[in-house]
């Protein structure tokens, strides 16, 4: 049996921290240096960057990030993947070449392509593809956009194969953010297309480690017990052949990897119990988890199954521009405030086929002690399908400094950069797997064909029971986050959101209190909407899909908190009945 394979993670987004590659190149020897970058609208910018110019579309520090460790790698034998090609990984693997043979270093570059189907999707639907909605189930052809970005969801075996044809850096497209994980695994243990126990496995380690910080404290509800804090580290997975899995990090970085930690990626960004990738389905709601010592976690027990028959498809199109502008209310009359600025801005887009939202942020204090403490941020969000309009609804704001309410301002950032941006909406889509052309791409134009998966099956997630009521006795009021983590994310149009408890004895509690009722009383904008709800005994943790929360996706909403990352905090603020002796 081979030893585990140790894989550590150094960016969980387009944007992530500079120096998270010396970092990891710094820490504790790793096998596998994994980089995501790509979020589900990330696509659509570097859309924009390859219709400018075709040379580019992918993300171009990658380059800077990498050329420092050039002869390291090399030295070390170790593989960095990563999915920075975007919409051009032939382009960004012939610039990693470039830069390697310049630095004489001997080091082997393939890539990974087939995701980026744009091209074909005019034909694909004329062959019978109807590509439907993940959330509606209608057709593209309904849509009424022209698509600038089409992107399908791959698997690991691109990766695999890549890695077995002796491939020191692999560059890819629009992977799922797991199979950065899974290819390398299935690679190092010479795992079958159809263990898929092992690949699930593995698929849970990536989905752990994809987000970088988030694994050892970053935007974790228990922020306050993580030391480090200032710069927490980037998580590494020990897989071994069996799929079993140690999360740990490097010994040098901040952070902290405990189940809690564990826990709260585990819950993120997830549909339910059953986590579909185009390899194998994961089951969730079969892991466990256990501390082994400080900075070591177990993951064990994950089981898996075929995979569905389709794969995600990832399709933007432009439609209009938006724009954010920010003012200030300070003291006295705050609503009557906002109601006066709403009016305003109303009146600037009259006759105008637009969207307008007026939200007050915060709450001015009673007898406050700073101005400061007196002032919520007023912000005017607006969109329609021409620049112009938008344009003059900024000029019209900058013009009611002495027509608006008492002290009116805004500040010099925010005036400076206030201008109509273009609005994208987003489609999340479902295509077969067998009309994908996943193919690996060497160094000397070999291309491996990636067969589909030698299985399917149809994909559906358990039902769970509404509990029944709290039991009676003694209770507290207190805030839910008292008791309750959280984290909550995105999936397009819907927000995800998980609630666990560290404690087993508060377990029975938690789940007979999280009801979906209870949860649209905690989230009052959750009300109208479709909540699904799920239970993860072995994590103590319930999750809900809000189904809609963030209309079509992150990328063209109007809410504030466009991608739902805060709708765990906030429920953590709400007030609930705790039985006192958990409280004690």
């Amino acid at each position: 049996m081979t030893r585990a394979i140790r894989i550590g993670g150094f960016s969980g987004y387009l944007g992530d921290r500079r120096s998270a590659l010396d970092e990891a190149m710094a820490g504790d020897p790793c096998d596998v240096l994994i980089g995501d970058y790509l979020a589900e609208f990330t696509l659509a910018m570097l859309a924009a960057r390859h219709r400018s110019d075709p040379s580019k579309g992918y993300v171009e520090y990658f380059l800077d990030q990498l050329r420092p460790h050039l002869a390291e790698l090399a030295e070390r034998g170790t593989k960095v993947v990563v999915n920075a090609g975007g919409f051009n990984p032939a382009g960004l693997a012939g610039a990693v070449r470039a830069m390697i043979a310049e630095s004489g270093a001997a080091l082997r570059v393939a890539h990974v392509e087939g995701d980026n189907i744009l091209s074909t999707v005019d034909d694909l639907q004329a062959a019978g593809h109807a590509m439907p909605s993940l959330d509606s189930g209608a057709p593209l052809a309904d849509w009424g956009h022209r698509p600038i970005a089409a992107n399908a969801y791959l698997g690991g075996w691109g990766i695999a194969a890549a890695l077995r044809e002796g491939a020191d850096v692999v560059v890819c497209g629009r992977v799922t953010d797991a199979s950065l994980t899974a290819g390398p695994a299935a690679w190092w243990h010479g795992w079958r297309t159809d263990d898929w126990d092992e690949l699930a496995s593995a698929v849970v380690a990536g989905h752990v480690i994809e987000c970088g910080p988030h694994a050892v404290g970053g935007n974790f509800s228990g922020f306050t017990q993580v030391p480090g804090m200032v710069a927490p580290g980037f998580p590494v997975a020990e897989i071994a052949a069996d799929g079993t899995t140690v999360i740990t990090k490097h010994a040098r970085d901040g952070g902290a990897v405990t189940t809690d930690t564990v826990t709260a990626q585990l819950v993120y960004e997830i549909q339910g119990p059953h986590y579909l990738n185009p390899d194998v389905t994961a089951h969730l709601d079969t892991v466990r988890l256990r501390q082994l010592a400080p900075d070591r976690v177990e993951i064990s027990g994950t089981t898996g199954s075929p995979p569905p028959p389709t794969t995600k498809v990832a399709v933007f199109a432009p439609i209009g521009h938006q724009i954010v502008i920010s003012v200030y209310a300070t003291g006295l009359d705050i609503g009557e405030k906002v109601e006066l600025i709403r009016a305003q801005a109303e009146a600037l887009l009259a006759g105008v086929d637009a969207e307008l939202d007026v939200s007050a942020l915060g709450t001015a204090a009673e007898d406050p002690e700073r101005q400061w403490d007196a002032t919520v941020q007023v912000r005017i969000m607006a969109t329609a399908a021409d620049r112009e309009p938008l344009a003059r609804l900024a000029e019209g704001i900058g013009e009611l400094f002495l027509s608006s309410i008492p002290g009116f301002y805004t500040d010099n950032a925010a005036r400076q950069s206030s201008s109509p941006k273009p609005r994208i909406d987003y489609w999340p889509s479902l295509l077969a797997i067998d009309a994908v052309p996943h193919e690996a791409v060497l160094d000397d134009g070999t291309r491996i064909p990636i067969a589909p998966p030698p299985a399917t099956e149809q994909p559906s997630q358990p039902q769970h029971p509404e509990p029944g009521p709290v039991a009676p006795g003694e209770t507290r009021r207190v805030p839910l986050g008292r008791l309750a983590h959280a984290r909550s994310g995105d999936k397009g149009g819907n927000s995800n959101v998980g609630l666990w408890v560290a404690d087993p004895e508060a377990w029975p509690w938690l789940r007979d209190l999280l009801s979906t009722e209870e949860l649209r009383r905690l989230m009052p904008e959750a009300k109208d909407l479709d909540v699904v709800r799920h239970e993860f005994p072995h994590l103590r943790a319930v999750h809900f899909v809000l189904r809609g929360l963030l209309g079509t996706g992150g990328s063209s909403n109007l809410r504030v908190d466009p991608i739902g990352k805060a709708v765990g905090e906030f429920l953590r603020a709400r007030h609930v009945d705790v039985p006192v002796e958990l409280l004690d």
